[in-house]
């Protein structure tokens, strides 16, 4: 067969450097879309993009060609340096040292988009801390809960 035939979906998960409430929602305007188009510059396509004001949530259709380390190494960085350049008050700000990254099947898409809609709802009832940790323990990630937040 002389190509390939992909359909690959991430749901790709980080917060702020200690998880710091940085994003307002005046940020959040312009960060969302601003993380769309790195993802778009990658090849991807960004299907939700969410969060709170100390994290973000995006489920992306990615190329077969790009790992996973190097889709979310791209769009921490670049979102990074341009957040310095666009907003210097922010200059303190950084994200997390890692991230969260999940496979999902096309037929979980649907459901994912609705998760990541629903962000700030959610927020309401758990914290990001708890959020994650139940995001690793539902997707088989064995982790000891007092180094995830280190």
């Amino acid at each position: 067969m002389p190509s390939s035939w992909t359909q690959n979906h991430y749901h790709l998960v980080f917060s702020t450097r200690r998880r710091e409430p940085l994003i307002s929602a005046e940020l959040e305007e312009r960060l969302h879309p601003f993380l769309g188009g790195i993802a778009r510059d990658l090849g991807c396509t960004a299907l939700a993009i969410n969060g709170t004001s100390d994290h973000v949530h995006l489920l992306l259709r990615y190329p077969s060609d790009l790992s996973h380390a190097d889709l979310a190494r791209h769009i921490k960085a670049r979102s990074s340096k341009w957040m310095h350049a666009t907003i210097p008050a922010l200059g303190a700000f950084n994200w997390q040292e890692g991230y969260g990254g999940f496979t999902v099947s096309r037929s979980a898409v649907d459901q994912v988009r609705a998760y990541i809609a629903g962000q700030k709802e959610h927020h309401r009832r758990m914290s990001f801390q708890e959020e994650f940790m139940e995001l690793l323990r539902r997707h088989g990630v064995e982790f000891t809960p007092s180094q995830v937040f280190q």
